[in-house]
């Protein structure tokens, strides 16, 4: 028999439009009274949900994390009550009993007995931190998309520029598009617009410049110039918001921007899905799982099945695996050779992987530690770590090769 952890308490199914309501609280001779009512999900109609709940004594509150549509609920009930938001997939209801009532009903039964778990919803000021990062890196992903279709337009008009130029947002890039939009054909009056070190490169840039640009191609390029700048200046405004709500917390970005591969805008989306504190993690092991950075735990007759990690929280998942990335191409550091190191026996992909779960690893003790500083252990740590091994295994390949080998100390 199940303990009961919550006598008075509600599950709520969330939709659109609607929301489904299932009191659980005790009745006469032990038993327990279900109350089912439906309400609309206007601020009016949530505030009336509210005080009929609290009318009837409910203390908690669970529902699903059903897209955004649980935001405008959990954000009137938590005022007051204790509400719970839950994983989707931890209270699959049985099948062929699918409707809204028994959807309610279910949550409520599995929150009086205790077995949900609550997620982490963040105070009011992170989330909406978390909404600027989330935008601009949205926007990041649609400028990337922009730059894109300016390549395939100019690949379409036989203008090579790419191929000279490695940024083709930079200013004499800019120059010489702008130049072409203004219906200048002449490769040579374009190639000199080019500026510092690419001035080097004029005869490529000759070459690349000519090709067969019509009005079409003009028209394209001068949209798409347009709305790049439309990007960058929005992208700007963002960056200069999420600075203002980060200034208390620079003193933390600075420290986390001294990890190899985490720049300022990373350490930003670091701060804006984990928080200036880890009080809500147990340990950096708990932070890795909520991230889905740490192998899967699938055991089954004891063998162990695929340990693949889990899908959810992409955005914090996607800043630290393009971080690992950014260290993997870093000299002299732990990571990188952490990097280099797995990639031969696991792969590229599961060696970033596993240099992300190693990064938030260090964000942890980094945000939990207010007096912690990055230590970085150098490119040679693992060579240090097992110096004999490393001995063993040169000898071994030298003396396959045919050479007698013989170690002498050098003093320091």
């Amino acid at each position: 028999m199940l303990e009961v952890m919550f006598s008075h308490c509600a599950g709520v199914d969330v939709h659109k439009k609607s929301v489904t309501v299932c009191v659980l609280i005790p009745g006469k001779k032990g038993r327990v009274r279900r109350i089912v009512r439906s309400f609309g999900t206007t601020t009016k109609a949530l505030l009336e949900m509210r005080a009929w709940l609290l009318s009837l004594g409910v203390t908690h509150v669970a529902m699903e994390s059903t897209g955004v549509y649980w935001k405008p609920v959990y954000n009137i009930l938590s005022d007051e009550l204790e509400a719970w938001v839950v994983n989707a997939q931890h209270i699959k209801q049985v099948p062929g009993r699918k409707t809204d009532v028994k959807d309610a009903e279910w949550i409520a039964t599995l929150m009086r007995l205790g077995l949900l778990n609550n997620s982490f919803i963040p105070e009011e000021s992170q989330r909406d931190l978390r909404d600027l990062t989330r935008y601009r890196t949205q926007l990041t992903n649609e400028r990337s998309a922009s730059v894109n279709r300016v390549q395939k337009v100019l690949e379409d008009g036989n203008i090579k520029l790419a191929s000279v130029v490695s940024d083709i947002q930079g200013v004499s890039a800019r120059r010489m598009l702008e130049a072409l939009i203004g219906g200048q054909e002449e490769s040579e009056a374009m190639a000199e617009l080019a500026k510092g070190r690419l001035r080097s490169k004029i005869p490529e840039l000759v070459e690349a410049l000519t090709g067969q640009v019509r009005g079409h191609h003009r028209f394209l390029l001068a949209e798409l110039l347009e709305h790049l700048d439309g990007l960058n200046q929005r992208l700007a405004q963002l960056n200069e918001r999420i600075g203002q709500q980060t200034a208390p917390q620079a003193e933390l970005i600075e420290r986390l921007d001294a990890i190899p591969g985490v720049g300022k805008h990373t350490a930003e989306i670091l701060l804006a899905e984990i928080g200036h504190t880890v009080e809500q993690f147990p340990s950096e092991k708990h932070l890795a799982s909520w991230a889905c950075l740490c192998p899967g735990n699938n055991i089954s007759a004891n063998k162990r099945r695929s340990g693949k990690t889990r899908k959810g929280q992409k955005w914090l998942r996607t800043a630290l695996t393009e971080a690992a990335w950014a260290a993997s191409r870093t000299k002299d550091t732990y990571l990188g050779a952490q990097f280099h190191r797995l990639r031969v026996r696991r792969g590229a992909k599961r060696a970033a992987i596993a240099v992300a779960h190693s990064i938030l690893t260090i964000v942890y003790h980094l945000i939990k530690d207010p007096n912690a500083t990055f230590n970085e252990l150098g490119g040679d740590y693992f060579i240090k770590r097992n110096k004999g091994d490393q001995q063993r295994r040169a000898i071994k390949t030298l003396t396959a090769l045919g050479f007698a080998v013989e170690l002498t100390p050098v003093a320091a």
